[in-house]
């Protein structure tokens, strides 16, 4: 079968997509390599999205996905391995079975660029985060670390000073990394204490995070930190291999589109975490499918 448009990814960014591509009149299939819903299935707690002051990420995707096959969202699991494009045909190669489509959103989303110590994978979304704007609001009034030195972690931890008791900046480096112009906004906030040269060894507690512990890159001493959440900002990685060599990204691998989420490969399109924007969010992320759907639909009548 032709479809008018082939989605992979079945996050917040496809699972949108397909609503408005469905809506639209257009023969939809989803394709998802593991289950659906993304990192947003992972979150433990979602208060950002609107409509829904208190929910759970397992839940939020649940209704998202049930709305988006209310209006005929046809989801299979197949793990997408080539993207080529043939004429005006896209030729999609699966683990399973190969497809063809007139237009293809690529919704991959990207996955956070993990410590890998004990505790981190048990204490994920108990305490663990790799997004203080998601997750600042649950720990008013406590004292939390923010592991990493760039933009992003400064930014967080500027970010988590305004809801937090206390902050830890803690960088395994001796500097911190990030631009001058957020650097000179951290003496604005007394409550950030940053410290350099550890790296982290443990994360600890009982059934959340209650201390996290590190180590001195100097001479090795041990320091303790009681917190009750740990922002892990070291990086991002986007899952765009599947496009590698095929289209320009940023030097970190996002994929560049215009306003319209098309790529530079006509009837490509890309929406969510995998592209290339300055911020990632459940919210954003459907924004993006939206509108990738809706310049789809526009690219498939201007080439009938």
């Amino acid at each position: 079968m032709l479809y008018d448009c082939l989605i992979v990814g079945a996050g917040p960014a496809g699972l949108t997509a397909a609503l408005y591509t469905n809506r639209a009149g257009l023969s939809t299939i989803v394709l998802e390599k593991f289950f659906v819903g993304g990192q947003v299935s992972n979150t433990y707690e979602v208060d950002n999205y609107p409509g829904y002051s208190q929910i759970s990420g397992p839940e939020l995707m649940q209704k998202i996905e049930e709305h988006s096959k209310n209006h005929g969202t046809n989801i299979v699991f197949d793990e997408v391995t080539d993207i080529s494009k043939e004429g005006n045909i896209f030729k999609i190669k699966c683990k399973k079975n190969e497809y063809t489509s007139k237009t293809v959103i690529v919704t991959t989303g990207a996955k956070p660029r993990l410590l890998e110590v004990k505790g981190e994978s048990e204490f994920k979304g108990r305490g663990v985060s790799y997004c203080a704007t998601c997750d600042g609001a649950f720990y008013k009034a406590k004292d939390v670390a923010v592991l990493g030195s760039g933009n992003t972690a400064v930014e967080d931890a500027i970010f988590l000073a305004r809801l937090c008791r206390k902050v830890y900046l803690i960088s395994r480096s001796g500097r911190l990394k990030a631009e001058q112009r957020i650097l000179d906004r951290l003496p604005d906030f007394s409550n950030i204490e940053v410290i350099y040269n550890h790296t982290c060894k443990e994360i600890t507690g009982s059934n959340f995070v209650e201390k996290i512990i590190m180590s001195n890159i100097s001479d090795n001493s041990i320091r303790e930190f009681e917190v009750s959440g740990v922002f892990v900002a070291i990086g991002i990685t986007p899952n765009s291999n599947i496009l590698a060599d095929k289209l320009s990204t940023t030097n970190h691998g996002y994929i560049t589109t215009n306003e319209k989420m098309q790529t530079e490969i006509p009837g490509l399109f890309a929406a969510g975490d995998a592209r290339d924007t300055p911020l990632r969010q459940i919210i954003t992320a459907a924004s993006d499918g939206a509108i990738a759907a809706y310049h789809a639909s526009l690219y498939i009548a201007e080439n009938k």
